[in-house]
């Protein structure tokens, strides 16, 4: 059962075993996986009281784009292992609840479906070495109603090899509809540079988001290079086992965005609490990934929209508790880092 302001239960128990490794799994040991949760609770919350509250209204914007929640759904490849309707159950379902839906570059559903379930999207891309195959996809992502592009730039090609996917067994076959063949261009993702930043944004004329800035030197180096911000993310701990945790390295890069750009974070973030003393420290909205795979994958779209609305109910909730009328009342002075135990 969902508890209020909870992202709720783990996987059910019907999935293949292969696909519930491949949404939880982590680096190597999978400790950086379960940091990224216990770290949010090391930011304690410091209510303030004597204030009106009568009426709460957390909505954000983003990129232009009115969101009635500060939450998107993370970009997650696989959904349609997790339930038949895979990415257009999920962004319905997250619609319904009112928050946005960020889209992987590899869904098996197809663009225009998506768009018509979730309104305005993120869209979360890789640049591959075969760049001439991509702009078709860029171009169709723009008609298809993405807001911009969420620049995935953690996972360099020399990577592939030591990921927590060569410790998993065959998995089904997933085609991708939005690209000619079925199949993303060929290789791994190229390194990315700054200079892809701006080439992405011109060739597909939407703002780009950098998502995997840990530092808050890369982050102004991504906005320097024409991001139109960043997302602090460690790949939901898939990538360096042991690297530092989103809730930890969100203050340095928010200040070193400095107001020039979209903060978003994601990893660990479980419930409305999190999702609070992410605002407080300075993010403008967060991503929630593997509760949602695991609510599509127990019922649906229903599932999810059941999910995030107890999530958006629930940060409302600590909202007024905290003394916040807007997201914009959810400042530093919030919380206070309590060193580990």
């Amino acid at each position: 059962m969902v508890e209020p302001g909870s992202a709720g239960d783990g996987p059910p128990d019907h999935l293949d075993r292969e696909v519930t490794a491949y949404v939880a799994g982590g680096g190597e040991t999978g400790l950086t996986v379960e940091l990224n949760e216990r770290a949010w609770d090391r930011w304690s919350l410091r209510p303030r009281v004597l204030r009106d509250v009568s009426t709460v209204d957390p909505s954000v914007t983003v990129l232009g784009h009115r969101v009635a929640h500060p939450v998107f759904v993370a970009p997650m490849a696989g959904l349609s292992w997790l339930d038949p309707g895979g990415e257009v159950a999920c962004a319905a379902g997250a619609r319904a609840a009112g928050m946005g839906f960020c889209l992987s570059s590899g869904s098996a559903s197809t663009l225009d479906d998506v768009g018509m379930a979730t309104g305005p999207f993120l869209q979360q891309v890789y640049l591959w070495p075969e760049r001439d195959r991509m702009r078709p996809f860029l171009e169709a992502c723009a008609t298809a109603g993405a807001m911009g592009f969420l620049l995935t730039v953690d996972s360099p090609p020399q990577a592939a090899r030591y990921g927590f996917r060569g410790r998993l067994g065959p998995l089904p076959f997933v085609s991708a509809p939005n690209f000619d063949g079925g199949r993303p261009p060929a290789g791994s993702p190229a390194d990315s540079g700054p200079a892809d930043i701006a080439w992405l944004r011109d060739v597909s004329g939407l703002p780009v988001v950098v998502k995997g800035i840990l530092r808050g030197d890369d982050a102004a180096t991504a906005l320097d290079a024409g991001a139109a911000g960043v997302a602090v993310s460690n790949h939901g701990g898939r990538q360096v086992d042991g690297s530092i945790t989103t809730a930890e390295a969100l203050p340095e890069v928010v200040e070193a965005v400095g107001g020039r750009g979209l903060v978003l974070v994601d990893g660990g973030i479980r419930q409305a609490e999190d999702i609070v003393r992410a605002l407080a420290l300075g993010a403008d909205a967060v991503l929630v990934g593997r509760p949602v795979a695991w609510a599509l994958a127990r019922g649906g779209e229903g599932e999810v929209c059941r999910l995030l609305t107890a999530l958006a109910d629930g940060v409302v909730a600590q909202m007024a508790l905290c003394g916040a009328a807007t997201a914009a009342d959810l400042t530093p002075d919030l919380v206070v880092w309590r060193p580990w135990d």
